[in-house]
């Protein structure tokens, strides 16, 4: 009798709880073993599974924006692996070729392009950048959100292929650990393994619209030393390129606008050099090229993007 009450409790519950619920308490173990647990992890954890089990509307969109979840889990990660541990950090070199490249004739001297906007700052640019940089994540995800309820397989591709962007990135941050400009002008060229991140010239966003956004945020920051490439400045490119595939028309105008003011804010506020976001360009279009190019042309790669757009179209219509 028990077991067959156990039975029915079991046939009653979504297909996948097992999965989910070790998962969960995998990833949960995970992190209290590589950097302790924190309240975002137990947010991120809560959320998922709080969407999973209310019903089937919530969880075929949990399964679809699990990619980003991942990508989130990736990056936090990276905390208890700095990337100075394994290659040495570019500090002097870089800031050298940026000013031999960009510099700018200021006062009787050559600057690098952050320290004469550094120089030159203005109440009404410090409040720009700030609300283009603020927004690095919400576009992208509100973009996908858009392309879930148009396109499903769309949607797969974009968030993959951000993710894949995202894996890129996260590679040569470990094949090349750099400080970002803001380091240059509080340290110098001596390396501080213990510096902690910094708001740098949002810091100034925060003053003018008095809250604490992007120096809490910033206190956070995973790695210090991985300046190269800019993946802020990477993210609106695969916006815009998937805006264009889906025929966003008049929207795509607001992407380029978009990508061209998260391009001035990172290298205004200090947080890249003009070399970071060339090469977060760059890197933005290897990884669309690789992925429509390479990955999408072959057949278990296809297979498993038609499994998974078959899966969460069951999902939303059981």
């Amino acid at each position: 009798m028990e077991g067959s009450i156990w039975n029915r409790i079991y046939d009653r519950l979504p297909r996948g709880t097992v999965a989910v619920i070790a998962a969960s308490a995998a990833y949960l173990v995970l992190m209290q073993i590589l950097t302790g647990l924190r309240p975002e992890h137990w947010t991120i954890i809560v959320l998922m599974n709080a969407m999973f089990f209310a019903g089937r509307g919530t969880r075929h969109f949990i399964l679809g924006f699990a990619i980003f979840a991942v990508f989130g889990m990736l990056y936090d990660v990276m905390r208890a692996f700095p990337n100075y541990l394994y290659n040495s950090v570019d500090i002097a070199p870089l800031y050298q070729l940026e000013k031999r490249l960009f510099g700018i004739e200021f006062a009787g001297v050559r600057l690098t392009p952050n320290e004469f906007f550094a120089a030159n700052a203005g109440r009404v640019a410090d409040l720009v950048a700030g609300i283009f940089y603020i927004n690095w994540m919400p576009v992208p995800l509100a973009f996908a959100v858009w392309l879930w309820f148009r396109d499903r397989k769309l949607f797969l591709n974009f968030s993959l292929t951000f993710l894949f962007v995202n894996l890129l990135g996260f590679a040569i941050y470990y094949l090349h650990p750099a400080a970002p400009p803001w380091y240059v002008s509080r340290y110098g060229f001596n390396l501080d393994l213990h510096t902690p991140g910094s708001a740098a010239g949002l810091s100034r966003f925060d003053d003018l619209v008095g809250l604490k956004i992007f120096g809490s945020i910033y206190t956070k920051n995973s790695n210090v030393f991985a300046a190269i490439p800019s993946l802020h400045c990477a993210y609106p490119v695969v916006v815009l390129w998937y805006g264009i595939r889906s025929k966003c028309r008049w929207v795509n105008l607001l992407f380029t606008g978009f990508m061209l003011g998260i391009w001035f804010a990172a290298v205004y506020s200090g947080h890249h050099y003009v070399i970071d976001a060339i090469l977060g360009i760059l890197c933005a279009v290897l990884g669309i090229l690789l992925y429509d190019k390479v990955l999408m042309r072959t057949r278990w790669y296809r297979r498993f993007i038609d499994a998974y757009a078959r899966l969460v179209a069951r999902e939303a219509k059981s």
